[in-house]
Formats: structure tokens, sequence, C-alpha cells
């Protein structure tokens, strides 16, 4: 017990720089004694006790401000950072050196008992602020989950899902990618340089249509010579209409800073 207990104060002060000692983190940290408490109602839970394990996840919930419910199943290392909130379900299995933030909910849809009905979280998870994972799947190693996301399907290893309802950004396979991402740590509330799909297709249209714009317009111009030039040469036809269009007027950049 006290050997998961150093882990668990290890993990805090690893992966939150506002951590200044030992003592600190042991007496001021609701996400430690969350799990703590956890580890007594699952205990209590596995061995027959249900209402004894209910009502020391009650006492947990009440001190804490974490729902843990005492049939979840939490791997080593957990860090419910902040955590006010969180709520996790019957059925949820969390595992090792995973992150959840403030406000997380690992909930489930379904009403049928005994079935899976709360997700799995692999290994080395990080579920950021005010996000929703709903579901009886499984969120593979190292993926992440975005700020008040709302997830309804399996994510891949190291995968990361944004929005409401959550979409998949793939991971790159690329070996010195992964490296380097390894080189610069631990990314606090799952933030990552990657964009949302919906804004980049959206940026890729706005950029595609200010280039036909361009194509057009030049198109134009070249008409509006040629009709100079025969009305220079006496020439009555008139091949540019009244009410042609030969500048750009796309504003690409104000369309583009819309759906940033």
């Amino acid at each position: 017990m006290f050997q998961r207990l150093r882990e668990d104060i290890a993990c805090i002060r690893e992966r939150d720089p506002a951590a200044r000692s030992t003592w600190e983190v042991l007496t001021c940290y609701p996400g430690l004694h969350a799990v703590v408490i956890h580890r007594w109602a699952h205990a209590c839970w596995r061995r027959g006790f249900r209402w004894l394990g209910r009502f020391l996840s009650h006492l947990g919930r009440f001190f804490t401000g974490i729902e843990i419910h005492p049939g979840a199943t939490l791997g080593r290392r957990v860090f419910i950072d902040h955590g006010m909130g969180v709520v996790i379900g019957e059925t949820a299995e969390v595992g090792d050196e995973c992150t959840i933030y403030q406000g997380v909910t690992l909930g489930g849809t379904s009403l049928s008992k005994g079935a899976k009905r709360h997700p799995t979280l692999g290994r080395g998870v990080i579920v950021s602020a005010g996000a929703k994972v709903l579901g009886g799947f499984t969120v593979g190693d190292g993926a992440r989950v975005g700020s008040n996301a709302v997830l309804l399907q399996p994510v891949p290893p190291g995968a990361t899902a944004v929005g409401i309802p959550a979409r998949i950004l793939q991971a790159s396979a690329d070996a010195q990618r992964e490296a380097a991402a390894a080189r610069m740590g631990f990314s606090a509330y799952g933030v990552t340089q990657g964009d949302d799909p919906v804004a980049i297709a959206m940026k890729g249209l706005i950029d595609h249509a200010a280039g036909h714009e361009h194509q057009i317009a030049l198109l134009w111009k070249a008409v509006e010579q040629v009709s100079r030039a025969q009305g220079a040469g006496g020439s009555s036809g008139d091949v540019l209409p009244q009410d042609a269009q030969t500048g750009e007027h796309f504003d690409a950049e104000r369309l583009n800073q819309l759906v940033k």
C-alpha cells in the first residue's frame, strides 16, 4: 500500500510543476485522496461488501468532489489533477500513467446491468478538462482527449480526439517524430500542435476559392485587353460585359481568421 502511495506522490510531483513538496501533495491534493479512498472502496466492493464500498465512495466524493464508483478499476500512477467534478462510472477501467483533469466524465450510454457500459482508458491516456467519454469502448494507449470534447467512439493508440462530437486526429507513425515528442515531455491538458480537421478543411476550401478568384480575374483582364484592341481596330463587337468583375475582392485572410 505504501509503495503505491509513494508512486502516486512521485507521479504527481513529476507531472504538476505546482507541487513543491511531498508533504504538500500528501495533504493538499484531492486527486490523491480520491485515489486512495477508491482503493479502500474497491477492495470492499471486490470482497462483496458492496454497501461499505459505496459508502466509502460517497465519503470520498464528499471530501474531494471526485466521484469514483467502487466497481471502477484504476491502474498505477493515475493522476487526477484538480479533480472537482470528475465522475468515473462502475465499469470504467483507467490504465497506468493516465492523467484526468477537472470536470471529466467517464460515463455510460447503456442501461443494461452487468454490461460493459463505461470506457476503458489505455496506458498513458490524457483526458483534458471538461471532456465527456461516453460508452463501453477503448481509448488506446497514449491517446489524448481534448478539453470539452464529447467522445462517443474508440480512439486508436497515440491519436487525439477533439470537438463535439469528437473527431479523431491520427498520430504520425514516423519514428523520429515520436522520439521528438518524447523529448518534449509531458503535455499538460492534452495540448497538441494538430488542428481541428474541420478547420483545416475549411481553410483549404477558402484558399481554393481564393485561387479560383485570382484566375478568373486574370481571364477577365485578358478579355478586357482583347476588347480594347478590337475597339481600337474599329470593331463594333463589345466582348466585355458591363457588369464583369475584373478585380479580386475575395478576402481569404479574413475568412481564415474566422475558422481559427
